[in-house]
């Protein structure tokens, strides 16, 4: 007999010798030893793990003719000696019938298939069907084998091996008993490289059986197959085939994983010339840049395996020492960078296969990587922004005078010292802003042109207003330029509270946060103190009162006025024209020479307001239009 193949010439002939699907064997002998025999089985899994195998083993322990118990067959596993086993090994077994599905998928075949399982088998106990690839089995001719399936003859048992299971209609899958086959494990596909390795007389390195273990990818059959092609190639050593890893690594085209360590750690270091030199190297000495890409994936996939699980994880299927290098190049990253690299080599990967310039692609992904560290996470920005509020005194009613003096300028006075705090995180993107306004204003210097000054709006010039009023009472004030949180001036404990100095620091407050009616109207209010209570008396109706002064609004004027020192409960009240609290409006009067002051002040204005008991809203300048 000519040259068989490592693949055929190893085939497992008992079920015992079947690697990594345990699960499978087990529970088919105890099936056989207990006599419960289904008519129908599914096995579906990966290619190359013993699909079509274990349907030829269970079609030889069913029609083997040793009793079992005898010498010659103590289990229930096939005795491989007698003539219906050894038929069934050789593919010329009368019974046992094995159908390429692939090629075999109509409805002819099904209908032929189906008039043939009619008649008793010829020798054996059992007329068998292995149908391979069987999910390529069409619909129709599928629906021609449904109700032979359903009420079978006792002596017919089916036997469907498929890759995509979920091809095969319910109905039929409903009928079967469906074994679903693991991937073979890393050490298992090792140690039957190193068994036959030894039977064939193969001086072989460790590493270069791990690297075809690696290379099967959880399938044996891939891995013997490249093991036949390595011993080919191998160069003889006292007549022996010698196996290397380089020389099995120029055969796969691939490259050692040192190079995507040396890869990762420039990325750490930020070293983009480091990663370019690297690649270019890679791809000059004739590698494929997609097969670079694969590989690379493939190695980011360890890593993160390794920074999640640690190296002696089960999820990792590679040697000892590519799990030490997995481990190391975890250790320079987090999961989140591990992540989005791994992301981005994806995508990578992707347009590989439908872009011209693969090259071009290919270091433009590897440079993204060593730049996707300048990134901030969201959450960690977010995180940063909240904590950032927690400390300026946005915590709620609660605070302390030393968190309410944090907020407003980063001092606190302890003592009668000044303690500065600690500068809050700038923003990534505080650098580009400053950036661009100091080419701006280099701009304006350089022309010899001053900036025009931007108009003010009524609510921006409350705000610079309420900000320009300090008295001399404030020397002992701590003030803040990231008033955005309370908008508001920290008063010592000692110093009096002032309804009006209150009312300017909630209209700025107002203001700031872009409630700007708000802050309008709360400025032309009268504002009072009455025993615990501080009274706003807002020249507007209920309903309207309500629209300006929003629950937002009012939490935000509750804030800024416990921040400048008001201790009393802050109520407002609405209040007719020329109703009770009219006379008191003027102390909260619209700021001179505005358009509200000029509209209050018309006496057409005024007579309407008398005649018909009118409210006035809004203002609109028309000359702004002309």
């Amino acid at each position: 007999m000519g040259y068989q193949v490592l693949a055929r010439k190893y085939r497992p002939q008992r079920f015992a010798d079947v690697a990594g699907q345990e699960h499978v064997t087990r529970t088919l002998l105890n099936a056989l030893a207990q006599g419960r025999i289904a008519h129908g089985y599914i096995f579906s899994g990966h290619r190359g793990i013993g699909k079509t195998t274990i349907a030829r083993i269970l079609a030889m322990a069913l029609n083997c003719r040793t009793a079992v118990g005898t010498p010659e067959r103590e289990t229930q596993e096939p005795c491989g000696v007698c003539d219906s086993c050894q038929e069934i090994r050789m593919g010329n077994a009368v019974d046992v019938l094995e159908i390429d599905a692939a090629t075999n998928r109509g409805i002819d075949e099904i209908r032929e298939l189906r008039e043939a399982a009619r008649y008793s088998p010829a020798r054996d106990k059992y007329k068998i069907w292995i149908l391979d690839e069987a999910h390529q089995i069409t619909d129709a001719a599928f629906n021609a084998l449904l109700k032979t399936l359903e009420e079978p003859p006792e002596h017919v048992v089916f036997m469907m091996a498929t890759t995509q299971p979920e091809d095969i209609p319910q109905t039929i899958r409903s009928r079967c008993q469906h074994f679903s086959f693991h991937a073979v494990k890393f050490d298992d596909i090792l140690t039957q490289l190193r068994t036959i390795a030894a039977q064939e007389e193969i001086d072989a390195e460790d590493a270069a059986l791990a690297l075809l273990a690696e290379a099967g990818d959880g399938s044996m059959r891939d891995a013997l197959s490249i093991m036949d092609q390595a011993i080919a190639s191998a160069t003889l050593a006292d007549g022996k085939p010698h196996l290397e890893a380089q020389q099995i690594r120029e055969l796969m085209g691939s490259v050692p994983n040192t190079v995507f360590e040396r890869l990762l750690e420039a990325v750490s270091a930020g070293q983009t010339s480091t990663v370019i030199e690297e690649t270019n190297t890679l791809l000059n000495a004739g590698n494929s840049p997609s097969a670079l890409a694969r590989q690379f994936v493939r190695y980011l996939r360890n890593t993160l395996m390794a920074k999640i699980g640690g190296e002696n994880t089960d999820l990792l299927q590679i040697s000892a020492d590519e799990r030490a290098r997995a481990g190391r190049s975890a250790m320079l990253f987090g999961e989140e960078d591990l992540t989005r690299f791994l992301q981005v080599m994806l995508r990578t990967f992707d347009d590989l296969n439908y872009r011209q310039e693969q090259r071009f692609h290919l270091e433009l992904g590897l440079v993204k990587l060593a730049h996707l560290q300048r990134l901030l996470p969201v959450e960690e920005l977010l995180s940063g922004q909240m904590t950032e509020r927690r400390a300026s005194g946005s915590g709620g009613p609660g605070q302390s005078t030393e968190r309410r003096a944090q907020s407003a300028g980063g001092q606190v006075p302890v003592a009668g010292e000044v303690r500065a705090t600690a500068p809050a995180r700038p923003s990534p993107f505080e650098a580009d802003r400053n950036r661009k306004i100091s080419g701006e204003s280099a701009a304006g210097a350089g022309s010899g042109e001053a900036p025009a000054p931007r108009a003010l709006s009524p609510a921006e010039a409350v705000g610079r207003a309420a900000a320009e009023a300090k008295p001399p009472a404030a020397i002992g004030l701590a003030e803040t330029e990231s008033a955005a949180t309370d908008g508001a001036l920290a008063l010592a404990p000692d110093t009096a509270m002032d309804p009006e100095r209150v009312r300017d620091a909630v209209c700025a407050a107002l203001a700031r946060e872009g409630h700007e009616t708000a802050a309008e109207t709360l400025h032309r209010a009268d504002w009072r103190v009455q025993g615990t209570t501080l009274k706003v008396v807002v020249p507007m109706r209920k309903p309207m009162l309500k629209l300006t002064v929003n629950g937002e609004a009012e939490a935000i004027c509750r804030k800024a006025a416990r921040a400048a020192g008001a201790t009393q409960k802050l109520v407002f009240e609405p209040s007719e024209y020329g109703g009770a609290g009219a006379a008191a409006v003027p102390a909260g009067a619209p700021l001179a020479g505005s358009v509200e002051s000029a509209a209050m002040e018309n006496p057409l204005v005024r007579r309407a307001q008398e005649l018909f008991q009118a409210e006035i809203r809004s203002v609109v300048d028309l000359r702004e239009s002309k």
